[in-house]
């Protein structure tokens, strides 16, 4: 196979992950994590079961299978999220070479950001969303390369009263990640929440503040997503579209 660096230096501190000898330096892994719109509400439909080849996902079992939608097992309602269109739109840059998309499903619907501080436990899905991701990130790593973590949090922590102490808590999760993985400058791109909700825009301004305080950090617009009928997740078309501004986001780290 490949190298996987004939556009990028894999020596570069920006996209070197903490991987085995036996990973694959063209199989670039992506985490996964928040709350249930990085997991995906929005509704399968005939595009949700086409298989690439070259974009894979790591499966509950923690076995590589082709990524189809739902990515996630957070719960029953896991459908469309951002995942495949990312790794579709960021392929797109490759043409024939021999790159593959490794993604690692781990956000869990419903859980503010105290849920993914380390050791934290979610009672309803009896999960520790970080300490399990962490987990499923190493697991990855055997197979693959670490490029980046895509984020998408904050409907739980929204509302005047959660949002003070939210920045400090976030940073602390962004550093948290990339100790625990052992990549102090792992690109960490966060997404907005959904305008069409009228409590959302002082939460996407706050959340710009990412960009001052933490290296190597970018926020990726939800101007104009539109949302599914419980007006809380994003519908299936916007969900790929939001796939697709993530993908915009990590080009412009992949070609530091």
């Amino acid at each position: 196979m490949s190298s996987g660096c004939w556009l990028f230096s894999c020596q570069s501190k920006h996209i070197t992950g903490r991987a085995t000898a036996s990973a694959d330096p063209g199989f670039y892994l992506f985490l996964l994590a928040g709350q249930s719109n990085m997991a995906g509400r929005g509704i399968p439909d005939s595009l949700s079961k086409v298989i690439d080849p070259r974009i894979l996902m790591l499966s509950k079992d923690n076995e590589w299978v082709a990524a189809t939608d739902p990515l996630h097992f957070d719960k029953p309602e896991a459908g469309v999220g951002p995942g495949i269109s990312f790794a579709q739109e960021l392929l797109k840059g490759y043409g024939d070479k021999n790159i593959r998309i490794g993604l690692i499903p781990a956000a869990v619907g419903g859980t503010s950001i105290d849920k993914w501080m380390s050791g934290a436990y979610d009672t309803i899905t009896r999960t520790h969303p970080y300490d399990d991701a962490i987990s499923r990130t190493l697991t990855a790593l055997q197979k693959g390369i670490l490029k980046g973590i895509l984020w998408h949090q904050g409907s739980s922590d929204a509302s005047p009263q959660k949002r003070s102490g939210y920045m400090e808590k976030q940073v602390t999760v962004i550093s948290r990640f990339r100790h625990d993985l052992g990549m102090p400058q792992l690109p960490f791109i966060a997404g907005e929440l959904g305008y069409y909700n009228g409590n959302k825009k002082a939460f996407n301004e706050m959340l710009q503040q990412l960009l001052r305080q933490v290296s190597n950090v970018k926020v990726v617009s939800a101007e104009g997503l539109t949302p599914n009928a419980d007006s809380i997740h994003f519908n299936t078309a916007s969900a790929r579209i939001l796939g697709k501004r993530y993908a915009e986001a990590m080009k412009s780290f992949l070609q530091q």
